[in-house]
């Protein structure tokens, strides 16, 4: 008799994301880190801002400040953000958006509600995602990928029901239009009442939802979570599932991200992320000697 072979990853838990001050006095909720969970590897750090009604004149984001060693995900889901950094580069960000910055030896940047936004006003919602460098990428120079939401690949189900940008990595047979410095996945589901999709995830990845909205059932057992929620899949199979209850009022809107672990120690402090303390207090040092530059234009 053959061995069954499973296929289909377990929920191996659910999380609560927690909320908290970012920057300025930004509100984020926080699916990681918190005090019992550090990191997902190769994922540092998961915020979701808002949605947030931004009164006329009251935006608030996060002034000049530096990363070391790992690398930023920005994808804005309404409003609008414009950034800067000590490398030069300037931009905007609108719904739809995604901003992939590579940190690696260093930068200094801001991240603030693009100026006619904040005067006006408005609903302000995005997500932020660290990635972490393996050791041989922390010291490389930093560099931007900018994709406007045009750029960003789609795709549907036959029956229309489940729609994904493909951020990173590949769904429904579409493919990312970002390269990644190690194996990534990065997709943003929306599934119709009583839609389901399985989406290939190859068995060394470590793999998570994290639900924008609604409420689905998730893995081999239909394991129920919704919004706010991080849903953390074993390594146990080679596909995720995901569903929207038929009876579901509402679309569920999830984001699944995966990537091959580095297995290499985590030295972090505030917005450094390297394998030592030496290189920890480096760091350090050279972000106070200006040796990360400054944004002064």
């Amino acid at each position: 008799m053959l061995a069954q072979i499973q296929t289909m990853r377990t929920v191996a838990g659910i999380i609560n994301s927690v909320q908290t001050m970012e920057g300025e006095g930004m509100l984020v909720r926080r699916a990681f880190p918190k005090s019992t969970f550090s990191h997902f590897d190769p994922f540092l750090l998961l915020d979701e801002l808002g949605p947030v009604d931004v009164a006329p004149g009251q935006g608030k984001g996060a002034p000049d400040h530096p990363h070391r060693g790992f690398e930023t995900v920005s994808y804005v889901l309404e409003g609008r953000l414009e950034h800067k950094d000590s490398q030069g580069h300037a931009g905007n960000l609108g719904p739809g958006d995604v901003q992939w910055m590579t940190a690696g030896a260093g930068v200094v940047h801001s991240e603030m509600p693009e100026r006619e936004f904040a005067r006006l006003g408005g609903r302000l919602h995005g997500l932020q995602l660290w990635v972490n460098l393996p050791r041989r990428d922390k010291m490389i120079e930093p560099r931007y990928q900018e994709i406007p939401a045009e750029r960003i690949p789609t795709a549907q189900s036959d029956d229309g029901l489940v729609r994904v940008k493909v951020i990173a990595g590949e769904a429904l047979g579409t493919k990312a239009a970002i390269a990644t410095r190690t194996p990534i996945m990065y997709l943003h589901f929306t599934l119709q009442p009583g839609a389901s999709v399985i989406q290939p995830v190859p068995k060394e990845y470590n793999a998570f939802i994290y639900v924008l909205d609604g409420e689905g059932l998730f893995g081999a057992d239909k394991e129920r979570a919704g919004d706010g929620q991080m849903v953390l899949f074993a390594q146990d199979g080679e596909e995720v599932a995901i569903a929207n209850p038929a009876d579901a009022k509402l679309p569920l809107d999830v984001l699944l991200i995966a990537g091959v672990p580095l297995d290499e120690p985590v030295v972090r402090y505030g917005p450094f992320v390297m394998n030592t303390e030496a290189e920890i207090v480096k760091a350090i040092e050279d972000y106070r000697n200006g040796r990360m530059g400054s944004i002064d234009f």
